[in-house]
């Protein structure tokens, strides 16, 4: 009897253990994260109140860290040197007061005097993409968290004929099939891309048999997902639109994720308020709330 109690108390201890165990694995794999695009940012239009009430709003939440979605900046596309070059460094003053780490996604607007009308001499240092790369680092990269891996893609591209598509490029794709390769397939993986790759805005405000345009989505989107195929891509959080939508197919969500600034600071944009992305890992899957951070327009 004496055997037999000894023998249930260490199965007992062992099952406690074992719960421990699975609960603290549970919790150092669950987390947090906001997803905040198509921001904007301007000396006008009351922009930084607005981006400082979503700032604090994000740090009230606590998440792990931060993706921005692109359009940082209210333009650079167009604009002279001068102007760029103050929003970039009111951008770069007005991110530090966000309290976690910040990964930031290359938009259309990030991209220097590619528009004509600039009048940008394209040997300048910063011309193009190179504005962001210098203040804000590397237009693509990777990084692992509680092992989720998430992958900042650039998908803006300069037709060199005064406009943008959405493409991602052929040395991106390069890297990411060596990413791939060094990446366990059953690793969850998310992206983050400026340029949604699926999106059904044109359908459902234009018409439902009108094709997307190639600046409205990337038109090589299909090869670059065909890259994932055998690995556990989980989602897709994509900017650009100010608009929100959830398109789950093939085991994908892909998430169109507002926009901090909505019509570009001057209230909803087809009914979507100012407002970013929360997103939570539990249980390998992932799930997302908009959280309206209760910026109010002043008239």
């Amino acid at each position: 009897m004496k055997n037999s109690t000894a023998i249930m108390l260490l199965m007992l201890n062992m099952a406690l253990f074992t719960s421990v165990s699975c609960s603290r694995n549970d919790k150092s794999e669950s987390f947090s994260f906001a997803f905040m695009t198509d921001i904007h940012l301007t000396w006008e239009r009351n922009a930084i109140p607005g981006f400082q009430q979503a700032i604090r709003s994000v740090n009230d939440l606590k998440p792990d860290f931060v993706i921005m979605g692109g359009d940082l900046i209210m333009d650079a596309l167009a604009q002279r040197y001068s102007l760029a070059d103050s929003l970039y460094n009111l951008y770069i003053e007005n991110v530090k007061s966000l309290a976690m780490p910040v990964f930031n996604t290359i938009g259309n607007h990030e991209i220097y005097g590619i528009y004509s009308k600039s009048g940008a001499d394209p040997l300048n240092p910063e011309y193009g993409e190179k504005m962001f790369e210098k203040r804000l680092g590397k237009s693509y990269s990777s990084f692992m968290h509680k092992g989720w891996k998430f992958m900042i893609l650039n998908s803006v591209e300069d037709t060199g004929k005064d406009r943008y598509i959405g493409r991602v490029d052929d040395v991106q794709m390069e890297w990411i099939r060596k990413e791939l390769t060094n990446t366990d397939p059953g690793t969850p993986i998310v992206l983050s891309t400026h340029i949604p790759f699926i999106s059904a805005n044109t359908q459902k405000y234009v018409g439902t048999t009108v094709a997307n345009d190639s600046s409205s989505v990337v038109y090589n989107a299909k090869e670059v997902l065909d890259l994932f195929n055998g690995h556990n891509l989980k989602m897709v959080l994509q900017g650009h639109l100010h608009s929100l939508e959830d398109i789950y197919i093939d085991g994908i969500h892909f998430v169109t994720g507002g926009a901090v600034s909505s019509g570009w600071w001057d209230g909803p944009h087809k009914g979507i308020e100012e407002g970013y992305l929360l997103l939570t890992v539990k249980d390998k899957d992932i799930s997302w709330k908009y959280i309206d951070y209760g910026w109010e327009v002043k008239k």
